[in-house]
Parts: C-alpha cells; sequence; structure tokens
C-alpha cells in the first residue's frame, strides 16, 4: 500500500461536501446579515435537492448511453466549479438583488444551487472513480467524506459567533431639571474572522481536493495501486468484459423465497428482497431526515436560544456526522435489527427538534440552560444516524462489492 495514496484519497474525499457542509456551519452568521433572515436553511434545503439534477443526469447517461460520458471529466468540472463558486461567494454572499419588490440574496441563492450541484454529483462521480484503486482505498476515501464535514466544523469553532451585548444609552432632554431618557441599544461584536475569509478558505480546501485528483490520475505511485478489476468512465475494461467475477454476487436471491429465513445473511452476498427493501428504506429515511427536514428547521428550533447554541448546533452536527462515519468504517453494524433501533432513537431526537420548531419562538425551556444544552444534544443524534446509514452501504459492498451501478446506486 501506498502512504501517499491513502493521503491522495483522503484529500480528495474531503471535496466531496466540503462546501454544502461549510455553509451549513456558517449559517449562524450570515442569517442576521441577508433579508431571508430564518427562511434561509429552508430555501437552501430545497436548492440542494433541486441540484439533485446533477447526479440524475449521471444515472440516466450511465443507464441509456453507457461510456459517452466520460466519469474524469465530470470530476474534473464539478471540483472546478466549486472551487470558483466557494470563492465568488467571499465576494457576494451579502449582495442583494430587488425581486417583485422584495430585496433577495440572488448571488448567494444562485452560487449555493451551483456548489449543490457539484456536491450531489460527486456522490456518483467520486465513489465510482475509486474502483480504479485498490479496495482499502475506499475506506480512506471514506475517512475523506467525514473529514469534509469535521475540517468546516473546527474552522468555523476556531471563527466564533458575532456577540451582542446590550449597551446603555443615556440621553439628557434638558440639564435644567436632569430630564433623562434611558434605553438600551444592541452592539455586535464579530467573530474572530469574517464569513469572507470563511469562504476564501473553503474554496482553498476545493483547490486541496483538485489537486489531489489530478496526482490520483497522473502520479505514477498512484498507478501502481490500480485494482485489476478496472473500470474507466464508469465501463468495464475491453479484457475484463467476459470474466466471470466472484466478486461480483447477486444482490438478491432470486430463487429463495421472501419469507425463507437465513441463520445469518451478512456478508454471504444474498439477501432476501424484503431484507433489501429494509436497508434502502432506512437509506432513503435517514438521508431524507439529516439532509432535508432537519436542516430546513434548525434555525427555527435553535434561534429562540441564542445565536450561540445555534451556531454550536451547527458545528457539532457537523462534528457528530463524520465521527458516526468514522466508526461504521471500523465497526460496522452488523445485525439489521440494531440498525432499526439506532434510527428509530435518532428518528426521536428529530421529532423534538421539529416540535421545537413548530413552538418557535418560544420552545421548552427556552429561558434556561438545560433548554440549550438539550436542543444541542438532539441536533447531534440525528446526524449520527449516518452510523446505521453507512453501515447500510457497506452491507451494499458486500452485496456486490466492485459493481459499479452498485456504487452509484448506492
Amino acid at each position: 500500500m501506498s502512504l501517499l495514496t491513502h493521503l491522495l484519497a483522503c484529500l480528495f474525499g474531503m471535496g466531496s461536501w466540503v462546501s454544502i457542509n461549510g455553509l451549513w456551519v456558517e449559517l449562524p452568521l450570515i442569517v442576521n446579515h441577508i433579508p431571508e433572515g430564518w427562511y434561509l436553511p429552508s430555501y437552501l434545503s430545497v436548492l440542494i435537492q433541486m441540484a439533485n439534477v446533477g447526479p440524475l443526469f449521471v444515472t440516466l447517461m450511465h443507464r441509456f448511453r453507457p461510456g459517452v460520458l466520460n466519469e474524469s471529466a465530470v470530476i474534473y468540472v464539478i471540483i472546478s466549479l466549486g472551487t470558483v463558486a466557494s470563492f465568488l461567494l467571499g465576494f457576494f454572499w451579502k449582495e442583494t438583488v430587488v425581486v417583485a419588490g422584495v430585496p433577495r440574496s440572488v448571488a448567494l441563492l444562485v452560487l449555493t444551487f451551483f456548489l449543490a450541484a457539484v456536491d450531489c454529483t460527486s456522490s456518483v462521480t467520486f465513489l465510482p472513480f475509486m474502483m480504479k484503486l485498490k479496495p482499502q482505498y475506499l475506506t480512506t476515501y471514506y475517512i475523506g467524506e467525514g473529514v469534509s464535514g469535521l475540517l468546516p466544523a473546527v474552522v468555523a469553532l476556531i471563527q466564533g459567533v458575532g456577540v451582542v451585548h446590550c449597551v446603555n444609552n443615556t440621553q439628557t432632554l434638558n440639564s435644567s431639571n436632569s430630564s433623562e431618557i434611558f434605553h438600551l441599544h444592541a452592539q455586535y461584536q464579530p467573530a474572530n474572522f469574517s464569513a469572507e475569509v470563511f469562504f476564501f478558505i473553503l474554496s482553498t480546501m476545493m483547490l486541496v481536493c483538485l489537486v489531489a485528483f489530478l496526482l490520483l490520475n497522473y502520479h505514477p505511485a498512484v498507478g501502481r495501486e490500480h485494482s485489476n478489476n478496472q473500470y474507466t468512465n464508469g465501463v468495464k475494461e475491453s479484457s475484463q468484459k467476459n470474466r466471470n467475477s466472484v466478486e461480483q454476487k447477486a444482490m438478491m436471491d432470486p430463487y429463495r423465497p421472501a419469507n425463507q429465513k437465513r441463520k445469518s445473511s451478512f456478508g454471504t452476498g444474498a439477501y432476501s428482497w424484503m431484507q433489501v427493501l429494509y436497508i434502502f428504506g432506512i437509506l432513503a429515511w435517514v438521508n431524507a431526515l439529516s439532509n432535508v427536514v432537519l436542516p430546513s428547521v434548525q434555525s427555527y428550533s435553535c434561534m429562540p436560544y441564542g445565536n450561540n447554541i445555534y451556531h454550536l448546533s451547527a458545528t457539532m452536527a457537523a462534528v457528530s456526522n463524520p465521527l458516526a462515519c468514522f466508526i461504521a468504517l471500523f465497526l460496522p453494524i452488523r445485525s439489521l435489527l440494531l440498525m432499526g433501533a439506532l434510527t428509530v432513537i435518532g428518528s426521536v431526537a428529530g421529532a423534538y427538534i421539529m416540535g421545537m420548531a413548530v413552538l418557535s419562538p418560544c420552545p421548552l425551556l427556552v429561558n434556561g440552560a438545560s433548554g440549550g444544552v438539550i436542543i444541542v444534544s438532539s441536533l447531534s443524534e440525528p446526524y449520527s444516524l449516518k452510523y446505521p446509514a453507512l453501515s447500510s452501504n457497506v452491507i451494499t459492498e458486500n452485496l456486490n462489492d466492485r459493481h459499479h451501478s452498485n456504487k452509484v446506486w448506492s
């Protein structure tokens, strides 16, 4: 194994979701400076889902025009686009345009859409590209994916959040009878560095990912680490077409009835239809909860507890996600029942967050320190749902270890 290849695979994986993860942890600093305000997280959730046209296009091309789409070229384009969009955010995130008589952060929303398209498309291009390397580098790539959430969170913690102080502003109306008016006004203290600097740091991370991808393609040391079962641009090499690989097992056993049980199906490569539907159902639920539902209401559930709680919730959620993924890589769940139980626990925490968002701006325990602690803990728990989600992804690898389409769909 090559240490350089491991490092490059990690840096390459880092670029998969670093832009959107960075944008989420920066929201506490920018929501108070743009006209969308608390609505911004819900707008971003919609934009991110709209950006799924990118992976949809790639998947349809693989399905109906196999071999036409150059996977490496697509990766070059999306990483370059992510680098430029992150850089431009540093200049234009505060700029507004009047639309239908209302100021809107058009530049922020448009650039966010491009960043989301980059990160969503990476899900169906980066992982299949890693199949060109030996299987042991896939774990390193997953660690890099976790770093894509961890690094922006660490930078956000160093950045801090602007603190608001109430300053007494006394005015004397009549000096003869000492008539005075007492009132307080808010005085904002900036964070350790601005949002502009944060976005430039994100752009640098994407640039590092681009350099890592270049080296993965052209460095001689990496070339020696290619697996024997290679894929180029999503199509198997011609020399491999007629080879019956023992690694490519059927995902579902068509000859076994759905109601027939086996003692242990983990690692065998064959699952019943019901088990496969159960696994992918958990994947769909976890992704919907952690990528769409909870981020869209995060400002409503956290802001009543204060800007510091909002900032801490966003960063801790970003940290818990890669931590859960890191644990799942080395201690994957081998029980479908346990996977379901952990999913239920995370869903209960998600229900509490939704309840606090509904009660906003007066949620439970809003005036006590315990309320902030509970909301931070609750927001961290659903993002740890990535633990059973990634474990189910590991199961799909056992189902069909090196199959290109399986990597795309999982």
